[in-house]
């Protein structure tokens, strides 16, 4: 025996069978090697009625060692009182509703141990639609349900009923926000796929021995195919001009336009700060956005917005929110409901804009590549990507050439 430190249990060689390594400072606390590698801690003691009881208190890792013998030492603790702690978490795992799992879920991903995109810790932005897709869709048709005994006709039967909109509805979100939860095809696969998730976290906790989510057929979402047309850039061109005149919240309209000329996400744009605008190399370095630091190319009609627009001394956000100082605007959504009101658009979003930006880039005759990396799309397998610091003139002489064609068409007499 030897006391557990992070030196000895990262030198304990793997064998063809799984051993122990008992730590000397608190008795009953010890580590499992695994033939694979993988190191374990646990607790070990008796209960009441003698029996012996070995209890799993993490993988090493994710905990450290130090952190491994606080709770190891928890443990024996309660065993000394009489408690008994591994049965008592064995029926608090087999009773565990599925509403109980999801906020166990979203304090896990919270805390940084549920890992998204490229093996990192999930984005907050990411959690915060994760937790509406469980508040609106999961829980209402699930919560109630044990964990444990939730089965693959359960998930079929829960993505059937997001499909044909079981959980839409219009919530409100303050005094006057309101959110709309929409169902459809997509939806149902986006959240199928995060209750899957969910359910892999409850086998790696040993709330279940399995996932029914496998073998479930997700739906395929419509792909969105609008594109806004050129004569509709010249209806948008005439409507964010009468709006300019009646006094529209002007970053409603910078928001509006620049999205039209970069094919920038939404979310990049409401959140862009001029220390992310690299005019001298004429591109974007976004900090974080879906795909992780990001550099994307500005045409130079996007770069001539921004000498327009009014910027305070000190500002951050290039669009910073009405009333709340050192906050990025937060009154896109409706602002663009009254322009596209304006234009008498139907079935166009700000996300509208990327897609119509990618399909004059197409009509222009650039590639499919030349098209995604404009657009900030990450290649999988491209190893050297993170390392790329600025961006190649041919994509610049693109984007300003798309810029220039859509500026064009909304100004155009």
């Amino acid at each position: 025996m030897v006391k557990l430190t992070k030196r000895v249990v990262d030198a304990a060689p793997a064998k063809p069978s799984p051993y122990f390594i008992w730590c000397s400072k608190v008795s009953g606390f010890g580590v499992r090697i695994f033939p694979s590698g993988k190191r374990v801690y646990y607790a070990d003691y008796r209960n009441n009625a003698g029996a012996r009881k070995r209890m799993s208190i993490g993988q090493h890792g994710k905990l450290t060692t130090d952190e491994a013998r606080k709770e190891a030492s928890k443990t024996l603790g309660a065993a000394l009182k009489g408690e008994d702690p591994a049965t008592e978490r064995t029926t608090r795992r087999k009773s565990m509703t599925m509403r109980e799992l999801c906020d166990k879920y979203l304090a896990a991903a919270r805390a940084g141990s549920i890992l998204g995109k490229r093996d990192r810790p999930k984005k907050e932005s990411t959690i915060y639609v994760d937790a509406g897709r469980i508040e609106r869709h999961i829980k209402p048709l699930l919560g109630t349900k044990r964990a444990r005994e939730l089965t693959t006709i359960d998930c079929n039967r829960f993505v059937q009923d997001v499909t044909v909109g079981k959980t839409a509805a219009v919530i409100k979100t303050g005094k006057r926000g309101k959110a709309v939860v929409e169902g459809g095809a997509g939806t149902a696969a986006r959240t199928a796929g995060l209750l899957g998730g969910i359910l892999t976290f409850a086998v790696n906790e040993g709330v279940r021995p399995d996932n029914p989510m496998r073998g479930v057929r997700r739906p395929a979402g419509k792909r969105r195919k609008r594109r806004v047309m050129p004569d509709e850039w010249r209806q948008l061109g005439k409507a964010l001009s009468a709006a300019d005149h009646d006094g529209e919240t002007w970053q409603v309209l910078g928001c509006v336009r620049l999205l039209a000329l970069t094919g920038c996400r939404p979310s990049e744009v409401i959140n862009l700060k001029w220390s992310e605008i690299d005019r001298a190399a004429k591109c974007f370095r976004f900090e974080d956005t879906k795909e992780d630091e990001s550099i994307r190319p500005i045409g130079q009609a996007a770069l001539d917005l921004f000498a327009t627009l009014p910027r305070e001394k000190g500002a951050e956000y290039v669009f910073p929110a009405v009333r709340r100082a050192g906050d990025p605007f937060g009154g896109m959504d409706r602002g663009w409901d009254r322009i596209a009101a304006r234009c008498g658009f139907a079935g166009i979003t700000p996300g509208t804009f990327r897609h119509s930006f990618a399909s004059e880039a197409d009509d222009l005759g650039y590639t499919r590549v030349t098209v995604k990396a404009m657009l900030g799309h990450s290649f999988a397998g491209d190893v050297t990507e993170g390392y790329i610091h600025k961006v190649d003139p041919v994509l610049i002489a693109a984007a300003d050439l798309v810029s220039k064609k859509i500026h064009r068409l909304m100004t155009r007499g």
